[in-house]
């Protein structure tokens, strides 16, 4: 695998950083999670933009251009010739000392991945997840904004764990007043006589790509969407759930916390929408 890192296209086995990076030492940095479908950089546009809007709200320069941040993406894609994949860009606060002090870091790293990723086994996108509800709840906004796609992900990682404990592969998160923020990786979905609900993302979800789509895709198709805060209650006594995610593309959810969803079974508004998804991934986007 060639990987690009800091100007130079890379064997994966010398792709290193130093021990002194600071988003090693603190998960000082941001990152994007970018899907290739045949040759299509899905959406490629909105990711960097969302990049350099992380990258803003943290007070981190970029170390290239849009323009730049494509062709770098591109070519480690053909380089890798990938066609169907998953892209991970990190853009770190470079190297510094042992002190929280970003400023002593003399210039940001940047790495681009591109390789293959499946979150979830087939079966569970043809016949439904089956989720839980975890202890840990997510960070407030006011403390760190979910909206920064940050390096800093010890607060999903330990969901994560708790779903698995819980015997779950995907967990919801809920914020400190105890209404849905997200789960530990994706944002969530319900559809409720025939409105599809979401969180608000001030309430504590990543305002991800994947969910932009929804909306999209929902509008085209004359689908009512609301944006409001939401209870496992609501989940509960949904017609239909279903999961975003760029990693996860569209997945539904058919049980939660030992209660059936709807029939228990995919619904037909969340088929409709992974149906159209899988339409667009292949044209919106950058073509390689």
């Amino acid at each position: 695998m060639i990987v690009y890192l800091d100007g130079k296209y890379v064997d994966s086995a010398d792709a290193k950083v130093s021990v002194f990076d600071h988003g090693l030492l603190y998960g000082d940095g941001i990152f994007e999670g970018i899907r290739i479908y045949d040759g299509n950089v899905f959406r490629l546009d909105e990711h960097l933009e969302r990049l350099e809007y992380s990258a803003k709200a943290i007070m981190l320069d970029l170390p290239a251009t849009r323009p730049e941040l494509v062709e770098i993406t591109c070519e480690t894609c053909r380089r890798n010739n990938l066609r169907d994949g998953y892209i991970r860009l990190v853009v770190t606060r470079g190297v510094g000392d042992l002190g929280l002090a970003p400023w002593l870091c003399a210039k940001p790293s940047l790495v681009v991945i591109a390789s293959t990723i499946q979150l979830y086994p087939k079966e569970h996108y043809e016949n439904g997840l089956a989720i839980v509800t975890v202890p840990t709840r997510r960070i407030n906004p006011a403390a760190l904004p979910p909206t920064v796609k940050s390096l800093n992900y010890l607060n999903n990682i330990l969901g994560k764990i708790e779903a698995k404990q819980g015997g779950a592969l995907e967990g919801i998160m809920l914020n400190d007043q105890g209404f849905i923020a997200e789960c530990t990786a994706d944002n969530l979905f319900i559809v409720h006589k025939g409105t599809i609900y979401t969180p608000s993302a001030s309430q504590g979800a990543l305002k991800g790509i994947t969910r932009e789509v929804i909306f999209d895709i929902a509008r085209d198709c004359n689908l009512p969407i609301l944006e409001q805060n939401m209870t496992r209650y609501d989940v509960w006594c949904a017609d239909e759930c279903f999961l975003t995610g760029t990693g996860a593309e569209v997945i539904p959810v058919v049980k939660l916390d030992g209660r059936v969803i709807g029939t228990g079974k995919p619904g037909p508004i969340t088929n409709r929408l992974l149906t159209e998804f899988r339409h667009r991934v292949r044209s919106e986007g950058v073509k390689l």
